[in-house]
């Protein structure tokens, strides 16, 4: 009887050491901060964009990664997007702008996205394109999105680059931001979300108030839609070249809100 007593102690002292290690291994993953963020851009556009948001971000000690998006399709924009969450060495911020929006609903269900957040950009549910969104509200005067060429590929007016994608900054930034843009497939635009990860992962958005490529008011009915935290800041549909502190400083506060969870 005795043996079996000890028996049955020394069975209970493992299994609390087993629980106790596991209940501590969930605690920690859960309060695990958040210290990685991966910016996708959008159309018309390169990583080069996010050099303010990149520099304001790491000096805060926040490792920074930049997709180079191949604008051939969704999915391999949302294959380059999984190969730096890949790498990733913990919780991440996966955000996106413009046609980014749609890469990140879809590449957000990886298991390293901590969250999203969108800046002024797309964000479809299931079955739904960015084109779907666009044409929603008719588009501003200034907007310069061009019918695909003869290749299928998308190209913005060089006569309103400047006031449609990016009116507040100089025309010197303008004029190179036009000549970097990527070749931007145009059957991105049609391709539909399969699986949005705004759904089941917490979500925020920036609405760029001065937007002439994507109306803020399609910005605000997406958001709403999705119960997304809105944040509004002054800016053109470049806001993230413009405004680098503000769009750095949601960045930061979504990671630390999700830090202190």
């Amino acid at each position: 009887m005795q043996t079996l007593m000890n028996s049955m102690k020394t069975g209970a002292l493992a299994a609390t050491v087993t629980l106790s290690a596991i209940t501590g291994t969930v605690e920690q993953t859960y309060a695990q901060t958040v210290k990685n963020v991966v910016l996708v851009h959008g159309a018309f556009a390169d990583g080069s964009g996010y050099k303010g948001v990149y520099e304001i971000l790491t000096k805060q000690g926040y490792h920074v990664t930049i997709v180079q998006n191949p604008l051939t399709s969704l999915e391999d924009d949302v294959a380059a997007t999984n190969l730096a969450l890949d790498a990733q060495d913990g919780p991440t911020i996966l955000a996106g702008h413009s046609w980014g929006g749609v890469v990140i609903t879809q590449a957000g269900n990886h298991p390293k996205v901590a969250g999203l957040v969108y800046i002024a950009a797309f964000q479809p549910d299931n079955g739904e394109s960015a084109l779907k969104w666009f044409q929603t509200a008719p588009p501003a005067p200034e907007n310069g999105v061009l019918p695909p060429d003869g290749k299928g590929i998308v190209y913005y007016d060089k006569a309103k680059f400047h006031a449609g994608f990016c009116g507040d900054l100089s025309s010197t930034e303008a004029e190179f931001m036009y000549a970097s843009q990527g070749a931007f497939n145009g059957k991105c635009f049609v391709s539909p979300i399969t699986e949005a990860a705004w759904r089941n992962k917490p979500t925020y958005g920036i609405v760029a108030t001065d937007d002439k490529s994507i109306n803020p008011e399609i910005q605000r009915n997406m958001y709403k839609r999705s119960n997304t935290k809105i944040t509004e800041i002054k800016g053109s549909h470049a806001v993230y070249i413009s405004q680098p502190e503000k769009v750095a400083a949601v960045i930061a506060q979504v990671a630390k809100t999700l830090s202190d969870k």
